[in-house]
């Protein structure tokens, strides 16, 4: 991978001229472009094109490159050079003092691989792309929902859900196109709430998403371990790995330090196996290591004075899920015991709850989070960022599974839970991205 290049120093100097030029800033822009690289210039002709929504004055010979942020400095990624370009995204932004938009680039071919890592092979989502979907038309509904006095939710949330995420991106870039303004920015100014935060999780691409959870889980005083277990332990490998490039390059440190920085014991062990993202594929099993692995998880707890936390951690963290389902078969037959009885008994505190989801998820993704959306809306009050989340994540892969699973064991519908536990358009919406009643 290259190395990124620093932007240059003279960010003051530019930055002052172009705000002191607008109506000529060729002139600006000519002072300083005796005085810098090549590469330097063309990333300021970019940043031009972005601060003043035009095409930069002076001749650029390449398309400009890709912003992305590390803390403290705006760096020039070489690997991203070329993506966008006029009438492909380009320009990402007016810039604010934050470039952040850029990372929302719908041609960015990393992004296209993250929508691709999230898109389930058995396609059991409850939003699927729109036939006959047109991003033009789609934007000036939005802009005309929006604009003047007032706003209309409802076709907002109509067009939003039923819609991908592919077409939404699609859509705010031909909204910045048509009006020179950020769709995500005008839906912010113009919505409130939890409802809010539904329609700005529905604009953000997958793997964006969970990178943005992971770090207001960890961020700050405290942590949301809830969160952290949520999501580590229910995305496959692909989704792992594109999660923490992507959390990379929106804050400029690892997933793993981060973690490693929050938590400790053998809670944050076994997060880091799976942040590793290493465990086999789904296909491998290794049918000679069945009944050992078993046994070792036998001895390692039910047969030991004590646990051996170790091996848990090892086995649960990289043996396929094929493979392990076959091991807590043969683990039943060995000690009588289902695994998640001997791990309520033999761990505590969050290594439980997280050693109890992985062993659901390999069990059943949809089933696991037909339970935590349980638990999110029974009793006094809603989890609703546990729902939002969870809603608009799943949306796409597995929601019609989920639904079953939630009819199944807790005998009654998603969509009645749903309905009696939330309000307005934000129940609304959340109504059509579960998108039936299986009462």
């Amino acid at each position: 991978m290259t190395t990124p290049i620093p932007l240059m120093t003279q960010h003051d100097n530019l930055h002052d001229a172009l705000h002191q030029s607008r109506s000529d800033p060729s002139n600006a822009c000519g002072s300083m472009q005796g005085n810098v690289d090549d590469r330097s210039w063309r990333l300021w002709s970019a940043v031009y094109t972005c601060q003043f929504l035009r095409t930069p004055s002076v001749s650029i010979v390449r398309p400009p490159p890709v912003l992305c942020h590390s803390p403290g400095r705006w760096w020039l990624s070489e690997q991203l050079a070329g993506c966008c370009w006029p009438g492909t995204g380009w320009p990402p932004s007016p810039v604010t003092g934050d470039l952040s938009s850029a990372r929302h680039l719908r041609n960015e071919p990393f992004l296209k691989s993250c929508r691709m890592a999230y898109k389930s092979k058995s396609a059991r989502g409850t939003i699927k792309d729109y036939p006959g979907f047109k991003a033009n038309e789609d934007a000036e509904a939005l802009r005309k929902a929006m604009k003047g006095l007032g706003t209309d939710e409802e076709s907002i949330f109509k067009i939003l859900t039923s819609r991908s995420n592919a077409q939404r991106q699609e859509t705010g870039t031909s909204f910045k196109t048509l009006f020179g303004r950020d769709l995500v920015s005008d839906l912010t100014s113009e919505l409130t709430g939890k409802f809010e935060k539904l329609i700005v999780a529905l604009m953000t691409p997958a793997c964006l998403n969970d990178a943005q959870e992971l770090r207001r889980a960890i961020k700050g005083a405290g942590t949301c371990e809830n969160v952290l277990i949520e999501i580590l332990a229910s995305r496959s490998t692909d989704e792992l790995n594109h999660v923490k490039q992507v959390f990379q390059k929106e804050y400029g440190c690892e997933l793993e330090d981060s973690i490693t920085g929050d938590t400790s014991g053998y809670f944050q062990r076994m997060l880091v196996v799976l942040v590793q993202a290493n465990r086999d594929p789904d296909s491998k099993v290794n049918d000679s290591l069945i009944e050992q692995d078993a046994q070792d998880l036998f001895k390692a707890g039910e047969m030991k004075w004590g646990t051996d936390e170790e091996k848990f951690i090892t086995i649960l963290g990289t043996r396929s899920n094929a493979h392990l389902r076959k091991v807590f078969d043969q683990y039943m037959t060995i000690s009588g015991y289902q695994i998640e009885e001997s791990i309520e008994r033999e761990t505590s505190g969050h290594l439980e709850n997280l050693l109890l989801a992985i062993v659901k998820c390999v069990r059943s993704v949809p089933g696991y989070f037909a339970e935590t959306l349980n638990k999110a809306m029974k009793g006094a009050g809603t989890d609703d960022c546990t729902l939002i989340r969870v809603m608009v994540a799943r949306s796409e892969i597995d929601l019609l599974d989920i639904r079953h699973e939630y009819r199944k064991h807790f005998g009654k519908s998603l969509h009645k839970a749903i309905q009696g536990d939330t309000s307005g358009d934000y129940r609304n919406t959340l109504l059509l991205i579960c998108n039936g009643d299986d009462e």
